[in-house]
Order: structure tokens, then C-alpha cells, then sequence
């Protein structure tokens, strides 16, 4: 089984375009476009699985650099995904907790004067 990937792709193509693109070298197990997790439109990638391990370096060595949808396309065998750390790869915080941004609103009412207003501010 190999994992390809696809890159360059046009944000219009669909799954069933890339499969026929792919099927003229033989049987393809899955295509997987892969899309924005919050607009779910296309990033332009995809990832197509075919289980003959020849067919699938004879659609690599054919489609790669090819013209498919206005644009050339990356195509090659796709690497094993790796393990991503949380934290945007700096690791320990070291204490440095959210926060920021505004200091908060801090209001006091004084007793002995009258409310205060844009133009007079309260007597302490």
C-alpha cells in the first residue's frame, strides 16, 4: 500500500477528478482532499492511496510536473506523518500563563461625593 500525496492542486478539483486522473494507472483504494478545518474549503492537497505498489510509482513517475486544472502538480510519495508537540514548539511556558491584553476595570464609589461624571470626576 502506498500513500501519495498530491500537492499544487487546484482549490476546484474534487475527489472524483483526482481518482480518474489516478485510475489511468491502475486501482485506487481512497482519495482524501484535504480541507480547512473552518471554511472547509480545499488547501490545495491531497493524499491517494493505492494498494499495488507498481501501479502507484508509475502514476507518480507519469503525473508529477503535469498540467491538471491550470496548475502543475506535486505528486510523490507521501512521508509518514509526524507526531506534532502542543504548545507551538516552545515547550515548557515556564510559568508564562495566558492572560494579557487589558488591565482590568477597576471602580470605586466614594460615600461623601455625588456620582461621578465624564466632566467632574469623584472627590476621595
Amino acid at each position: 500500500m502506498k500513500n501519495i500525496f498530491v500537492g499544487n492542486l487546484s482549490f476546484n478539483s474534487s475527489e472524483d477528478a483526482v481518482r480518474g486522473l489516478f485510475e489511468n494507472y491502475g486501482t485506487v483504494d481512497r482519495v482524501s482532499i484535504i480541507t480547512d478545518r473552518e471554511t472547509g474549503r480545499s488547501r490545495g492537497f491531497a493524499f491517494v492511496e493505492m494498494s499495488n505498489d507498481e501501479e502507484a510509482e508509475r502514476a507518480i513517475n507519469a503525473l508529477n510536473g503535469m498540467d491538471f486544472g491550470g496548475r502543475k502538480i506535486n505528486v510523490n510519495e507521501a512521508r509518514p506523518r509526524e507526531e506534532r508537540s502542543f504548545g507551538g514548539g516552545r515547550g515548557d511556558r515556564g510559568g508564562y500563563g495566558g492572560g494579557g491584553g487589558r488591565a482590568p476595570l477597576v471602580v470605586s464609589f466614594s460615600s461623601t461625593s455625588g456620582p461621578a461624571s465624564a466632566d467632574k470626576p469623584a472627590r476621595s
